[in-house]
């Protein structure tokens, strides 16, 4: 059997310890963050709240998921790279996936903060089913009907229970 090429093994250092835990940072951000705006927006109707909630659900997730990713593997067995590097690339994506569709929350007008961040997260969600294509090599369909499905179910089940309170 041939050893890899260097430019093979490059290509799958970087997919292994840059490119994946950025990726699964930003899916983590973009998706757990719905639940708890979406409640807190129905049910107070104050968009200030909501990015309070998206903040503090953003910066939390954010740590929660680079300590994870840090301490899961120490990258020695699995060729996965630096716990540090790999722990700060997920937490730096978990927290932009979640912050981006936090902002819109800053327009004080109910209706409009909704329809932007509604508007955001369908980009993010373009942009996670394109960046799964690109190097992943999964299909742009395919990726979009995952990522948008477990957005809906995740929003829908925070407008719900924000509806309720």
């Amino acid at each position: 059997m041939l050893a890899p090429t260097r430019g093979l093994r490059d290509q799958r250092s970087f997919l292994l310890q840059r490119a994946q835990p950025a990726m699964t940072g930003l899916i983590d951000g973009s998706l757990s963050t719905l639940a708890p705006i979406f409640a807190v927006v129905f049910a107070t109707h104050q968009p200030h709240d909501a990015f309070l909630a998206g903040l503090a659900t953003a910066t939390g997730a954010g740590v929660s998921m680079a300590f994870s990713e840090g301490l899961s593997d120490t990258g020695d067995l699995t060729g996965r790279g630096s716990p540090y590097s790999r722990g700060a690339i997920t937490g730096s994506g978990t927290f932009l996936g979640g912050v981006l569709h936090t902002l819109p929350f800053l327009i004080p007008h109910y209706r409009a903060a909704v329809l932007v961040a509604l508007a955001v997260i369908a980009l993010e969600l373009l942009a996670l089913a394109w960046i799964r294509r690109r190097f992943f090599g999964t299909g742009f369909l395919r990726s979009l009907v995952s990522v948008t499905l477990g957005g809906a179910i995740i929003a829908a089940i925070g407008a719900a229970l924000g509806a309720v309170g």
